[in-house]
């Protein structure tokens, strides 16, 4: 790895890590899910199943719930012997921090092949700069954090004949999380449009749906999940076999649906207006679109159609990817486009014209996504309310259950066993309650008063009271 590259990897792992760590540090990341994660982890490190208490009780699954029964993730396995090191959900967020900044590298060999180098440092730039990048960090840990690094590779790898590679890189895309089947399905339409490459292509589409499918209704329920649970096309069919034949009959309504609400849109138009368009004149953006189509059609969970949360970080790479195509396509003497852009400018070098666009382009969308929040100083230090925050954990001892607020349980989860506070009584010795500012999952903040006010009256005892937070114990009789 050439010298430049190593250190724009390296620098993108600090800043993504430090960005991370300054959220964890000072009460920005939530137990939704970050908590999820550690405690599934931790349970891996002592050789047992992806147990996660928090997420298994506040959503009905019981206290012994495995997460493979809510998203088939088995690839965090990986992440284990990291806890032997660190025990602590920091672990997670250096460890996604490194894998976010390791795509660097596919797609910079990628772009050098496709534009030169200094064109690929612009493209890699614009990857480490991108807001899908950037909102996922800001939403704490993910198992996307595997999915930009191994589809690039996927990409790149079979770009440069290493197709035995690219294979065994697909093959783990499928650890990730059941729907990667449907990036791997989409990397087969791609290459149906490439003249050899049909029937490997025909190949992956069909694996790829299948693997989504078995894990999805078959390994799922087997880890104790439902199947059904993550169903939100109930404007579209009850089942995939009644929305494929609502789509096919019914054409509009899928389309409606791509667009409605305007959000869906406007989300997707952010993922390529800042790649300069470019990735709509490349058929490697086929590779997005199952996966992209997935949650564009969705009635419900409107979570997966915003800007912001991770969910867009599963496609950046292959989209900027797509970009460099796109402007290699342009720069083609024998591409259609590329004799349509010298008609219009007559001798322009579109290849470097269009990497060191992408890098400003993604510079410029800087603060208005996540990464902006870095010049925040309740980012970069603990205010009043913070310092009130680490009081109030400060009092619960070690080893015990606790129901806490949602954003003070990853600075509970290393050392005791924690539970989402929520609008029902689980019974838990000690309470991290927040009465000053609303919360996750609760409606309002009244609410979560008049739930302080509840438990008081069925016989916790006050023991801290500041900055909005406070701590109640139930004494053993």
């Amino acid at each position: 790895m050439p010298v430049p590259l190593a250190a724009m990897v390296a620098g993108a792992a600090v800043v993504y890590a430090a960005s991370s760590l300054l959220r964890l540090r000072t009460f920005h990341a939530g137990t939704y899910d970050l908590v999820i994660f550690d405690q599934a982890v931790r349970s891996y490190s002592r050789f047992g199943a992806p147990v996660a208490m928090v997420k298994g009780v506040h959503n009905g699954f019981g206290p012994d719930f495995s997460i493979l029964g809510d998203h088939f993730s088995p690839i965090l396995a990986l992440l284990a012997p990291l806890y032997r090191i660190h025990d602590g959900p920091g672990t997670l967020l250096v460890a996604q921090a490194v894998l976010f900044a390791a795509a660097i590298a596919p797609i910079w060999r990628y772009a050098r092949r496709r534009l030169g180098t200094c064109a690929a440092y612009c493209a890699a730039g614009a990857y480490a700069l991108s807001w899908p990048v950037a909102e996922a960090l800001a939403f704490d840990f993910h198992e996307v954090a595997f999915v930009p690094l191994l589809s690039a590779l996927l990409v790149e790898r079979h770009d440069a004949g290493r197709r035995g590679q690219a294979l065994l890189a697909a093959a783990a895309l499928l650890l990730v999380k059941e729907d990667m089947g449907l990036l791997l399905a989409g990397f087969g339409l791609y290459l149906l449009t490439r003249r050899g490459e049909r029937r490997l292509g025909a190949g992956l589409v069909g694996a790829g749906a299948a693997a989504t499918w078995a894990a999805s209704r078959v390994l799922i329920p087997a880890f104790g999940g439902d199947g059904d649970y993550y169903w939100a096309y109930g404007s579209l069919g009850d089942d995939l076999p009644d929305v494929v034949r609502h789509v096919l009959t019914r054409p509009w309504d899928a389309v409606i649906a791509l667009v409605t609400p305007v959000t869906k849109a406007w989300t997707m138009a952010l993922l390529v207006l800042p790649l300069l368009l470019l990735p709509l004149l490349s058929p490697i953006t086929l590779t997005a679109v199952p996966l992209l189509a997935e949650r564009m059609l969705a009635g419900s969970f409107p979570n997966w159609w915003e800007p912001k949360y991770h969910y867009n970080a599963f496609l950046i790479a292959v989209l900027v990817i797509a970009a460099v195509d796109g402007a290699a396509r342009l720069s083609s003497p024998h591409d259609r486009l590329a004799a349509l852009w010298e008609r219009v400018r007559p001798g322009a070098r579109v290849r470097p014209h269009a990497a060191g666009a992408l890098l400003v382009a993604a510079a410029l969308t800087v603060p208005f996504f996540a990464f902006g929040d870095l010049v925040d100083p309740s980012y970069l230090r603990r205010d009043g309310r913070a310092r009130a925050a680490a009081e109030a954990v400060a009092r619960v001892p070690d080893g015990v259950v606790v129901e806490t607020a949602n954003r003070l349980g990853p600075a509970l989860t290393s050392r005791t066993r924690v539970l989402l506070w929520d609008q029902r009584p689980r019974g838990a010795p000690w309470v991290v309650a927040d009465v000053e500012r609303h919360t996750f999952p609760f409606f309002s903040l009244d609410e979560q008063r008049r739930r302080v006010q509840e438990l008081v009256a069925s016989g916790y005892r006050e023991v801290f009271r500041s900055g909005g937070y406070v701590v109640l114990h139930r004494p053993r009789h």
